[in-house]
């Protein structure tokens, strides 16, 4: 899906930076024009121009801090407008996380500065407009994607073991790019701190080792902190902020861009000095890179792909794909990739108009209701969708069509029973 966003500031219209999704030419001045001298005609009449349509395109207009207009054009997808505004909200705090919340207010008083220091937010900002395949339940549902693993409760000791070695109570490890383990602090910031720090690690490219000062957006947007990564094995990195000390040197293990080496089963970190803490533990850390989709007894396996998500502890948990024994039940014609975009379709689909969740303006189209809905689902000629919330709780489920219609409900809140019920799901 095409996606162009545009930042201008917001006293004057004078434009700041234009990303677009892929390889798409930036948008022409004399339209970016148009589009911000619409909005501000409005303003000035005292009406919020919030968004337009075409016959296939939507606009939408934010303004930040009264700083910043962000306007975002993409190919309507008839979904609600609180997922592209959530979108603007993640590319507004992406400036704040690395440049601060004073920087980004201030912007007026020397643009063409502030034009060359936000490139450094130019690749968080273009993971936040990728194509709907290339992004992440994160983004989505303003929660952070979690592993389920019998492995965690080892690694949780681990981590714990590391943070205070390094001195700070916030640490968490990555395994490929979601969250395995973190400490009872880290899991304390908020969504939108959560899913942005996630993202910048992963939108950064790939290292040994590295000390990138951050603005925490709503804890602490105007104070600076250090994010610490350092990659154990290919997929696996362990995560910490922190003050003005330990430095980088403390932490980081001798001889670090040979810290892990390939071999035999999996790969063993090596390293001699206060990171032994925590990695030289790590030997058999091929467990957690070898991890296949969730399997938890009695799991019914006629569904494709499910997405469970607790609004209360900003996580989710997906399945990337069946396992071999159980890819003869799909019969839905789609591989991995477009399973996971019909249930990101679905899920934009059902949140906004069914089901309210912690994205800002999810909750007005279910409050038209006179009451709650709590299931809904959609059949094609090639798969069928479930949606059902349970408390703090919703799961998506994509089945295959030869699923029994009247029996997508039964299998949905067993699928979510047992999900929320086993001793290796913190969700």
């Amino acid at each position: 899906m095409a996606v162009y966003v545009t930042c201008l500031t917001a006293s004057g219209g004078l434009p700041v930076f234009t990303r677009s999704s892929g390889d798409l030419k930036p948008l022409p001045f004399p339209l970016i024009g148009s589009l911000n001298g619409v909005h501000m005609f409005g303003a000035n009449h005292n009406v919020d121009l919030l968004s337009s349509t075409t016959d296939d395109s939507k606009v939408i207009w934010k303004v930040f801090q009264d700083s910043i207009t962000l306007i975002i054009i993409s190919q309507d997808d008839i979904a609600d407008d609180c997922h592209m505004t959530n979108v603007l909200k993640f590319i507004h705090q992406s400036l704040v996380l690395l440049l601060g919340k004073e920087e980004v207010q201030n912007i007026d008083k020397n643009v063409e500065k502030f034009k060359r220091e936000v490139k450094v937010c130019n690749s968080l900002i273009d993971h936040f407009i990728q194509a709907p395949v290339s992004t992440t339940f994160s983004q989505l549902t303003n929660t952070v994607e979690i592993i389920a693993a019998p492995e965690n409760i080892t690694l949780q000791n681990f981590l714990d073991a590391f943070t205070d070695a390094a001195e700070t109570v916030y640490g968490c490890l990555l395994v490929e790019g979601k969250i395995a383990v973190a400490t009872k602090k880290w899991w304390s910031l908020t969504a939108n701190e959560l899913v942005l720090l996630r993202m910048l690690v992963s939108s950064m490219s790939d290292c040994t080792s590295r000390d990138v000062p951050v603005y925490l957006p709503d804890s602490h947007p105007t104070v600076p902190h250090r994010l610490m990564t350092f990659h154990l094995t290919k997929c696996v990195q362990v995560c910490v902020i922190c003050g003005p000390s330990p430095s980088l040197c403390d932490l980081e293990p001798e001889d670090f861009g040979h810290g892990y080496q390939e071999g035999g089963s999996g790969a063993r970190p090596r390293s001699t000095c206060m990171c032994d803490v925590f990695i030289s533990q790590l030997y058999w850390i091929d467990v957690l890179l070898d991890l296949q989709p969730l399997k938890i007894k009695h799991l019914d396996v006629t569904f494709a792909k499910f997405l469970v998500v607790n609004k209360d502890t900003n996580r989710c948990l997906h399945s990337t794909s069946p396992s071999l024994e159980d890819r003869s039940t799909l019969g839905d014609g789609l591989n991995p990739a477009q399973r996971k975009e019909v249930l990101q379709s679905f899920y934009k689909k059902v949140i906004g108009s069914f089901f309210s969740s912690n994205i800002e303006g999810s909750e007005l189209g279910p409050e038209e209701y006179s009451h709650s809905p709590q299931e809904t689902y959609i059949t094609t000629d090639i798969h069928k969708c479930y949606a059902a919330q349970s408390g703090s709780h919703q799961i998506f489920i994509l089945y295959a069509d030869t699923i029994p219609t009247y029996a997508m409900r039964s299998i949905t809140h067993k699928t979510l029973n047992l999900l929320t019920k086993d001793r290796h799901v913190c969700i």
